[in-house]
This record gives C-alpha cells, sequence and structure tokens, in this order.
C-alpha cells in the first residue's frame, strides 16, 4: 500500500466526519444519527457509492438545514470529501465507510429521510444484476431504512440500468414514480441536481451521454 493511503486511513481514524469499523461510534451510530453526529433533529440525507464526496460536500455547502451522509467502501476516497468538508468548517456533512449491502446495521427502520443513488455500477451482465443498486435486493433495504414519504433520487448515464429500473418499477406496486425522464438537463427538472456536478457527471455529458433522473418513494401498506 502506498505512503499516501496510509496517510490518508490515518486521517480518517482521526477526522470526527468519518464513521468507520474500529471507531467506537461505528457501532452505535445505528438510529442516533441527528443525535451522536449532528448533534440537531434536521432531515437525514444519504448518498450511496458517493466516492470523493464531491455531490454530498456540495449538498452539504447548499443546505445547512439538512444532514448528509456519503456512504462508499473506499476509505481513500472518503478521505477527499471527509478533509474538504472540515476545511470549509461543515458540520452538516459526514461519511460512512462501509458496503452499501450492510445498510441496515448503521441505519434504523425509517431514520433516512431522503436518499441518492448517483451514477452507480451499472453492472450490465445478467449474473450480477442483483448486485444494481435498483435492483430488488437493494429496494428491499432501501424500503426499510427509509422514512415514510421519504424520497429516493437515481441518476445515472447508462440507458440500459436505467430501462432496467423503469422496467421493474412498473411491476410493483409498492413503488410510486415521482419524476422521471431520459434527458435531465433539458427537462423541467434539471434544478433538481441543485448546481453540482461530480467529476464523473462532467465526463459523460463530454461524451454526448444524456442523464437520466427517476424520483420515487415507496408506497406503505
Amino acid at each position: 500500500m502506498g505512503r499516501k493511503k496510509l496517510e490518508r486511513f490515518a486521517q480518517n481514524e482521526v477526522n470526527p466526519n468519518v464513521v468507520q469499523p474500529g471507531k467506537e461510534i461505528f457501532e452505535t451510530i445505528k438510529g442516533n444519527w441527528k443525535r451522536q453526529q449532528f448533534k440537531n433533529e434536521h432531515p437525514l440525507v444519504v448518498e450511496l457509492a458517493c466516492g470523493r464526496g464531491e455531490f454530498t460536500v456540495g449538498l452539504g455547502r447548499r443546505y445547512p438545514d439538512k444532514n448528509f451522509v456519503g456512504v462508499d467502501i473506499k476509505g481513500s476516497r472518503i478521505w477527499k470529501g471527509s478533509s474538504q468538508a472540515s476545511e470549509e468548517g461543515l458540520e452538516n456533512v459526514a461519511f460512512l465507510r462501509t458496503q452499501i449491502e450492510r445498510l441496515e446495521e448503521s441505519f434504523a427502520p425509517g431514520e433516512v429521510d431522503e436518499l441518492w443513488i448517483t451514477f452507480p455500477d451499472p453492472r450490465p451482465k445478467d449474473r450480477d444484476e442483483k448486485k444494481r443498486l435498483t435492483s430488488p435486493r437493494f429496494l428491499q433495504l432501501y424500503k426499510q431504512i427509509m422514512h415514510p414519504g421519504g424520497h429516493i433520487h437515481f441518476k445515472t448515464d447508462n440507458t440500459g440500468l436505467f430501462s432496467y429500473t423503469e422496467e421493474l418499477f412498473s411491476s410493483r406496486s409498492d413503488i410510486r414514480v415521482e419524476r422521471q425522464t431520459r434527458d435531465f438537463y433539458s427537462s423541467e427538472w434539471k434544478d433538481a441536481h441543485h448546481g453540482i456536478q461530480t467529476r464523473y457527471e462532467k465526463l459523460f455529458m463530454d461524451k454526448g451521454e444524456t442523464i437520466k433522473y427517476l424520483e420515487f418513494s415507496f408506497v406503505r401498506d
């Protein structure tokens, strides 16, 4: 492992806005994000596969009356967003280092008010369907941790993944699609990105890809 990566991991260990295995807070944070990490009762917004945290930090800047948690398994990526949030004094931004498959170990039922799935790995092979972040497996996980009435935002450049998601959602009675477009920046909802574009999103757009967007919520029994 390179020296730079080791230094970043060491900083994650002491940065208070990083929640990860080995820290005491990692074992007690479930159900306690607002009280223990943020020390307020503001809405909790989570971004999955946040990478370097560009979107999570951007949201934190723009909405000081909400709490934001970026989730990723890569400590070296989280370090970037964590350090930036610390430098800017964004106390409403934190990062969770864990696998998305294990979200229920870090968030209590109904704890998350809003969720963002931004440019996930499309996993195009049929055998990898269960790894897609909009597959039934993950939808059940989101349904468990989302607050009733909470909205989930899904953005992707990948037409195959978007088509798969559309077809899946149309077959489920427990999902209500709130907004849907295959050309986000030409749609009436283009401001829903809050003026924040990640490095990957810009790369996709430079290649001529249109950005697909879908916002949905769960219909409760």
